[in-house]
């Protein structure tokens, strides 16, 4: 099922390919039950795409640096 969002991060819209139901979806859009009751079979990469907008790589890109602080981080 195509997909269509604007990404929360840069406002850049996106159309992609997500291996979803159509009844799952729907069920969610409607806010009968939450992603995840609906759309278990998907991994974290295309919840968070069908949420925010927000790819693997532009999640990584905006949030690589503040990752890195918090790995390197010393008590």
């Amino acid at each position: 099922m195509k997909i269509s969002r604007k990404s929360s991060i840069t406002g850049v819209y996106r159309t992609r390919e997500v291996k979803v139901k159509p009844k799952d979806f729907e069920m969610w859009e409607k806010g009968y039950v939450s992603i995840h009751e609906a759309m278990p079979y998907l991994d974290e990469n295309d919840r968070t795409f069908i949420l925010a907008g927000i790819t693997e790589d532009e999640f990584r890109q905006a949030f690589s640096s503040e990752i890195s602080n918090i790995v390197s981080d010393r008590f």
